[in-house]
């Protein structure tokens, strides 16, 4: 169960570093920014997905599942604004980023099966 959940933070820190490579309106000061990042999106995403999908249910259902990509990009602006080295510059670019985010995530686990 431990070593399933390292292997899990190192894909989403991975996911992190690349969508600062690829994006310049996301900065990261380091690697390891990008761990703590991802540790902490992570924790805000176990905590605080199920409660907000269940509050904005009706959009989410509306938008035929869109709307869960602006749960995942709050999700990422409160991480910006709790860590300092860690900067995404408006909310087109946080939408932009949380959703390579979870589409790099995803790949790297369809490709890493034993994660």
């Amino acid at each position: 169960m431990l070593v399933e959940w390292i292997l899990n933070w190192f894909v989403l820190s991975v996911s992190v570093f690349v969508v600062t490579r690829i994006l310049p309106s996301v900065h990261i000061k380091g690697c390891t920014t990008a761990v703590i990042v991802a540790f902490v999106y992570g924790i805000l995403k176990l905590l605080l997905t199920k409660i907000l999908v269940f509050l904005s249910l009706s959009l989410i259902v509306l938008t035929f599942g869109l709307f869960y990509f602006v749960i995942n990009a709050f999700l990422l602006w409160l991480t910006d604004k709790l860590i300092e080295g860690f900067e995404v510059k408006g909310l087109f670019n946080t939408l932009i980023a949380a959703f390579l985010i979870s589409l790099i995530d995803a790949l790297l686990h369809w490709i890493l099966p034993f994660v």
